[in-house]
């Protein structure tokens, strides 16, 4: 098929255009490079650098490119950004990905599949949380991701349009080609990760009172293979109507965990600076991703901690630099 992926240079992105690549596909990727990478698009996909605002450029790329379907990842994804600047993400994202719609809409491309957020749960009542849990976002990032969905509901209902909303929880781990490389890098595994490399004297520990078996946050990381591995198969989903995905290994690691994770690949000490807690950090979030795993089939390959920040260690080291070297 013809498809569209929109931030297909970033980290998430870049990952999921490969792997539409690997299939068969026809890939375009449209992206403003501010937070993606040039060298992280393969080289059988094409780049068309441009910016969601901007629908002029959407109306050619549309005209030229004829797509079937679109992967939307492009937004502002960072939620303290969003907190010191809501209306970047309350204004740009949501503003943006309508540019997107109303183009899609004008030229009878009515499937799309959009990257959500964990950021939805800010107050779950149960953990592992379920996509009938109620829906708090915890970020002015994640009100816009929430907002975009709804508009995805009601162009299903009024005018037939096909969606899946993928909701990630913490993507993390690299493959042989693609990586994390962000500036500011906010992270924790990259984050770690820099002190083992000697970028950065120790990594901070925010908050060690939680009620959790070792006092730090426990959160669900999933592999960014296994995230481009769901893409893949919402595609053919989207033929039997419209549906929205928690996604996660289902398993909760705390943040000392990681820690010890690192340590252990790395070999590095890896010193910690304990912190005082972050405001809106939930004790603990993890994805009950049952119905996705049942309705799509969908199996994530790489469960354990210690292989995804292996994996994540390998590409570190071969690119120090991330992208730029």
């Amino acid at each position: 098929m013809k498809i569209l992926i929109t931030g297909g240079a970033g980290y998430i992105g870049s990952v999921a255009t490969a792997a539409f690549i690997r299939h068969g596909h026809e890939v375009v990727v449209f992206d403003n490079l501010q937070q993606g990478h040039r060298d992280a698009v393969v080289p059988e996909a094409r780049l068309i650098v441009g910016d969601l605002a901007d629908p002029v450029a959407l109306e050619g790329l549309f005209r030229i490119f004829r797509p079937e379907v679109v992967v939307h990842f492009a937004a502002n994804s960072l939620v303290g950004e969003s907190m010191a600047s809501p209306f970047l993400y309350l204004g740009d994202n949501v503003v943006n990905a309508l540019n997107l719609l109303r183009v899609m809409d004008k030229h009878d491309v009515r499937r799309i599949i959009l990257s959500s957020t964990a950021n939805l749960f800010a107050e779950p009542a149960r953990v592992p949380i379920a996509e009938t849990e109620r829906i708090v976002p915890g970020s002015p990032y994640g009100e816009s991701k929430f907002m975009i969905e709804r508009q995805l509901h009601w162009l299903a209902v009024t005018r037939g349009w096909r969606y899946v909303c993928l909701r990630y929880f913490n993507a993390a781990g690299a493959t042989e080609q693609h990586g994390e490389d962000h500036d500011p890098e906010l992270h924790l595994i990259p984050l770690i990760l820099q002190v083992a490399l000697g970028k950065r004297e120790r990594i901070q520990l925010f908050g060690e009172d939680y009620p959790t078996k070792d006092g730090t946050c426990i959160r669900d990381y999933i592999h960014v293979a296994d995230l481009a591995e769901a893409h893949l198969k919402a595609v053919p989903a989207l033929e039997q109507g419209s549906h929205c995905y928690n996604l996660g290994n289902g398993r909760g690691f705390s943040v000392r965990e990681v820690i010890e994770a690192a340590r252990r690949v790395t070999g590095h000490p890896i010193p910690v600076e304990v912190r005082q807690r972050r405001p809106g950090d939930p004790p603990a979030l993890v994805a009950a991703s049952g119905k996705v795993r049942h309705e799509l089939g969908w199996q994530p390959r790489f469960t354990d901690l210690e292989t995804i920040v292996q994996s994540a260690w390998r590409w570190h080291r071969s690119h120090p630099h991330g992208y730029a070297q």
